[in-house]
């Protein structure tokens, strides 16, 4: 059974971070050995929601700002998948900002990438819930006038138990945090810089590299506390890596049913079943 992962011509802009991300999905999905007929992407709407179109896997387009229900119905359905929601960052925390948080609160088990450059990039370059206050933009051209979201503390906040940032112009790095995002039993929620070359003249591939670290080697993931400092930590140096993973119960082992029994794709229906629930009508 072969898991390479075929790759197709995209729409992005040329020196688009998309491309790296990509670059790094398909390496981290193929260095775990998982077919592509056992991976789908569940996307919203943008130019991070274009993924699936670009990358041979099963695929799902939602609405703007959701991506994250259809994921979470994929993989209740057939718990043998593995389901990976991928969105900007206007799509998951602006549009989608109440699914982001209440997915957090039930912990399915899925990977969450963000593509995170600051802007929105599909609709012309209005400044996104991570814009900084007072950058320009095509529509706050006198500054944006909104304190920006602070996604990995909101993260951790509401008990998220896998929280890490990355970069795609650290494709090694990347790869490494998606797998160990994939693998973790939960939902994980990664938060990629991915620099918009046309709308964002500001958050450049240059900005981020002059400041993002890694965090060192013997930096403890389960010490919330320091994650949550690290979470806030945003300016002149902004950590990369897990910042926060510890072991959480996921929403599917609160069922026996899903825990234990088929993938609900394969279980058997009787449309007699019903019957005895009928009968409440008569």
């Amino acid at each position: 059974m072969t898991c390479e992962y075929n790759l197709y011509d995209p729409s992005w802009c040329p020196g688009c971070g998309n491309f790296m991300i990509r670059k790094a999905l398909k390496q981290a999905l193929e260095e775990l050995e998982i077919p592509p007929h056992m991976a789908v992407v569940v996307t919203g709407i943008g130019q991070a929601a274009k993924m699936p179109h670009y990358i041979g896997t099963n695929g799902f387009n939602g609405l703007h700002g959701r991506a994250l229900p259809p994921a979470i119905g994929i993989k209740l359905s057939n718990k043998e998948l593995t389901v990976i929601a991928e969105s900007g960052d206007g799509d998951t925390y602006g549009e989608g900002g109440n699914h982001f948080i209440h997915t957090i609160r039930r912990n399915v088990n899925i990977a969450h990438f963000v593509h995170d450059n600051q802007i929105y990039g599909l609709t012309k370059g209005q400044g996104s819930p991570t814009t900084a206050m007072g950058q320009v933009t095509t529509l706050q051209f006198d500054g944006v006038k909104i304190e920006p979201v602070k996604p990995l503390a909101l993260s951790l906040t509401m008990g998220a138990g896998f929280v890490a940032r990355g970069f795609s112009g650290d494709v090694p790095q990347l790869v490494e945090l998606m797998k160990e995002a994939i693998q973790y039993k939960g939902y994980a929620h990664l938060d990629i810089f991915q620099p918009c070359v046309v709308w964002n003249k500001v958050n450049t591939f240059q900005w981020y590299k002059d400041r993002v670290y890694k965090l060192p080697e013997d930096y403890d993931y389960t010490d919330f506390n320091a994650a949550y400092e690290k979470s806030l930590e945003f300016g002149d140096k902004i950590p990369t890596g897990i910042l926060y993973k510890v072991e959480k119960e996921t929403y599917e082992d609160r069922f026996q049913f899903i825990k234990d029994g088929p993938p609900l794709v394969d279980a058997e229906l009787n449309p007699m079943d019903a019957e005895k629930l009928l009968k409440d009508f008569y």
